[in-house]
């Protein structure tokens, strides 16, 4: 079995998005309501895959209150490195306040306070993306689930679909489309964090290989703690915590940590925590009830959390918790590739969060935002362009189809070799020149491999081979973005330029796949 040939599945639309998470889910409603026909093609079941459909996020929603919303954008600002707008975060807040009126209309129970009035503050993931799949399925759209985009198609004239493959019988599709939105979300390196495995970056390599940039990739040394044994990284119960050393001695007992605070011990030896500072059933009832599902592995495992101490790491969350994805040309989410938008975490958030990941409300918020954006311009594009006569063809290199005189894919070996140079506090994490650089030519080395002949087996197989090489490039781009940005700034690190510098305060567009450009661009004032 090959993804090259004949699609088995052959269809056509105005309008394709690949990805069905939240950004996606909203991507494909707005391209609809514009009178659009959309296909969205998910690597998992739209209203079940990806980090947030296994828990809960808060959301960026502020009343249309002067004061606090030009209070939120200046702490933004500021957060982020100065490198976000302050009109784009108005948008958000805009955008999000009319959008989730909207998602309460379609049935979301959002809890209401002592006056009735709804707190529109929070989702629960399972109940907020099976309402949206309902909500994309009264649209009209037609959803292909179970069914990753392995490439795009392209000419000279920009982007006009997408080519996959179904999980699950092994059939080829293809989709020719005026416009493709990529919301495939962002890049976890495989690090076992709930919902994540899906988030391996072929959205990001796609649109690289049909001439799309990158921006604020440097902005990617996210971890996030979860138990040693589990995969929820929903850390926010921790703050209830004392944590100790492997032999039981208290590492820290209560109030404010430093941010690097986890890391550091964790490089000392293994790390304990009990939420011992819950210390009355009433405690205990709230915390269980506000994040529920951090609270399943624990107990599974046989853990009373609150009286004994339970074993926990950090897991790297990438571009996911990172702010970096490819580089926005127009306030519709378009690329600079016609055809071509991005959503979600796959785009990049340096508009809105600069530097600075704006974890659950941050990032859920542009998920809407961008989502309707990125939906409505590609309906739009798709009404302008003439798409009679076009001779698309694919664009997928990496894992789809061998450079000449390479060897074959070791999938797993590669995406092996690969972790091991991002996955590591101390590369990652304590970043230093010496560090990355040394990194940086060891992923270097490998991407020969990931261009080499991928496996015509399974249909994972072929995934699979896909997967490993848009990590290799992941990887790549990361490492050249980080070493670029020779300064310390919102979240990125480095050892031997730890001060902030004033000269430095632009973004760092990556572009290229065998050969890494990275290029300064200013901030619009």
């Amino acid at each position: 079995m090959s993804i090259s040939g004949q699609a088995d599945i052959l269809l056509a639309a105005d309008v394709l998005v690949i990805g069905g998470g939240p950004a996606g889910a909203w991507a494909a409603w707005s391209a609809a309501r514009a009178g659009a026909r959309v296909v969205v093609a998910d690597k998992g079941y739209l209203g079940s895959s990806g980090a947030t459909a296994p828990g809960g996020t808060n959301l960026l929603y502020l009343p249309p209150d002067a004061a606090l919303r030009d209070a939120a954008v200046r702490q933004r600002m500021e957060g982020g490195g100065y490198l976000s707008e302050p009109r784009w975060i108005h948008r958000v807040l805009d955008q999000v306040y009319e959008s989730l009126q909207l998602v309460e209309s379609w049935g979301y129970p959002f809890r209401r306070d002592e006056n009735g009035v709804a707190m529109r503050d929070h989702l629960q993931g399972p109940e907020y993306l099976k309402i949206m799949r309902k909500a994309v399925h009264r649209a009209g759209v037609k959803i292909l689930d179970q069914s990753p985009a392995l490439e795009l198609l392209a000419d000279a004239d920009g982007v006009g679909g997408a080519r996959g493959i179904c999980r699950l019988d092994g059939k080829r599709w293809e989709v020719r489309a005026g416009a493709v939105v990529v919301a495939t979300g962002g890049c976890a390196f495989l690090s076992k964090g709930l919902g994540c495995n899906v988030l391996t970056g072929e959205g990001l390599l796609m649109a690289a290989e049909a001439g799309a940039s990158l921006s604020g990739m440097e902005f990617s040394r996210a971890y996030a703690p979860s138990a040693a044994f589990g995969t929820n990284t929903r850390g926010r119960m921790l703050g209830w915590a004392t944590f100790s050393d492997g032999d039981g001695n208290i590492l820290h007992a209560g109030g404010p940590r430093s941010r690097d605070f986890l890391a550091e011990a964790l490089l000392r030896g293994p790390v304990h925590a009990v939420l011992d500072r819950a210390d009355t059933p009433e405690k205990r009832a709230i915390l269980r009830h506000a994040h529920a599902i951090f609270f399943l592995p624990l107990e599974r495992a046989g853990f009373d959390p609150f009286t004994q101490r339970f074993p926990i790491t950090l897991r790297y969350e990438g571009t996911l918790r990172g702010t970096g994805g490819l580089r926005l040309s127009g306030d519709d989410c378009a690329t600079s590739v016609a055809g071509l938008y991005a959503a979600g975490d796959a785009a990049t958030r340096e508009r809105v969060c600069g530097g600075l990941s704006g974890g659950g409300a941050f990032n859920a918020s542009w998920a809407i935002s961008s989502g309707i954006w990125a939906g409505q311009g590609a309906a739009r594009h798709a009404r302008n362009a003439g798409g009679a006569g076009r001779r698309l063809r694919p664009a997928g290199g990496a894992g789809v189809r061998p450079l000449a005189g390479t060897g074959a894919i070791d999938s797993g070996g590669l995406i092996h070799a690969v972790q091991q140079q991002v996955l590591p506090l101390e590369i990652n994490y304590f970043r230093s020149e010496h560090g990355l650089r040394q990194a940086l030519q060891r992923v270097d080395a490998l991407w020969p491999e990931a261009c080499g002949a991928p496996p015509a087996g399974t249909p994972q197989e072929i995934l699979r081979a896909r997967e490993a090489a848009a990590l290799t490039a992941t990887a790549r781009w990361i490492f050249n973005a980080a070493l670029a940005r020779k300064e310390t700034r919102a979240s990125h690190t480095l050892a031997e330029y730890p001060a902030t510098d004033p000269a430095q305060q632009h973004r760092l567009i990556v572009s290229g796949i065998d050969v890494i450009r990275t290029a300064p661009e200013a901030v619009p004032a």
